[in-house]
């Protein structure tokens, strides 16, 4: 059930596409590993390799503690990989090319 203002029901939340929850889950999972680098106590110096952390001062950003807190918008994923190599559209089909 949904809340009520002045006398009538909220509408539910709109549905978000299956592809997006996807992405969300990868980039909110639990299991990351910790890094100073994205962590909400941190700001990233000048130089782009250190932290300037709350707790613990200026760090490396390959550091961790015990006051990790994992901030999802700090977090930079990697690049995709490159296909390499020439392909053409017989290596993407299923069946045979002889009947052309």
């Amino acid at each position: 059930m949904g809340h009520r203002i002045r006398g009538r029901a909220a509408a539910p939340a709109p549905l978000i596409g299956v592809t997006t929850r996807m992405r969300l889950k990868k980039l909110l999972r639990k299991n990351i590993e910790p890094r100073c680098t994205y962590c909400a106590h941190g700001a990233p110096m000048a130089d782009g390799e250190r932290i300037l952390c709350r707790r613990r001062g200026v760090v490396d950003g390959t550091d961790h503690c015990r006051a990790f807190r994992y901030d999802p918008l700090r977090r930079i994923p990697p690049r995709p990989a490159a296909l390499r190599g020439h392909f053409t559209d017989a290596d993407f089909s299923l069946g045979d090319n002889d009947e052309k």
